[in-house]
């Protein structure tokens, strides 16, 4: 019976596109840095995206990533370099300031309480997450939240999820799953972690070999179908 479930942010619980989109067109605007068109911001998504990745592999650290992404972005679009810095503590602030619920994922979290236990697993800053917990109502709702960047360690080694059980204590990892839309993260983690893992798929991608994943889902909702047959 699961009676924990690891909740993933970014993407999972909260549109990150929209929240990613809404900043970087903000600050372009107060850093007078002119038009940032819709491919500029897909391009640089493609670049933060690689940037995670390669921190998932442990290659580089959390504060090359938030640096790197907007120097390698700024310097293809001949914008000033020097600025990576201010920029990211800027976008940091930013990124809260734009809530959207996937599939009314508020809503969901609300119901499930007194169901199972709900805690939020995120890479993301601190300084980002805590705004959003705010803003969405998350932070009320969770019976708990766990930052890489406060334990020391990112999703998905398995020193992350240890952390969070030395927090939660399950009374067994066979009771508890994690729900992301991140293989390289959230599943990847839950296997090292030797949890159940629920991949949320809204775009129907193709699963690469690799990953034990025993849910798959479109919609946050299918949570409940998975609760209830479990």
């Amino acid at each position: 019976m699961i009676r924990t479930i690891l909740w993933d942010v970014d993407g999972t619980l909260l549109d990150f596109k929209a929240a990613e989109s809404a900043a970087i067109q903000r600050l372009f605007q107060e850093f007078s840095l002119g038009e940032c068109t819709e491919d500029m911001i897909r391009r640089y998504s493609r670049i933060n995206e690689g940037y995670w990745q390669r921190l998932e592999r442990n290659e580089i650290t959390k504060a090359q990533v938030l640096v790197g992404r907007f120097e390698q972005f700024f310097g293809e679009y001949g914008l000033p370099e020097t600025i990576a810095e201010d920029f990211n503590r800027k976008y940091q602030l930013r990124l809260g300031d734009t809530i959207v619920f996937r599939d009314d994922s508020l809503n969901l979290v609300k119901n499930l309480r007194g169901r199972v236990k709900q805690y939020v697993v995120s890479n993301g800053t601190i300084v980002a997450q805590t705004k959003k917990m705010a803003l969405s109502g998350f932070g009320e709702l969770m019976d708990g939240v766990f930052l890489s960047e406060a334990v020391g360690v990112e999703k998905p080694n398995k020193g992350f999820f240890d952390a969070v059980f030395a927090g939660i204590q399950p009374s067994s990892l066979s009771e508890v799953m994690i729900v992301g839309d991140s293989l390289t993260s959230d599943i990847l983690g839950g296997n090292n972690a030797g949890i159940l893992t629920c991949w949320y798929n809204p775009e129907h991608r193709e699963a690469p070999e690799g990953y034990r994943i025993d849910y798959t889902i479109c919609d946050l909702h299918e949570i409940e179908d998975i609760l209830n047959r479990d």
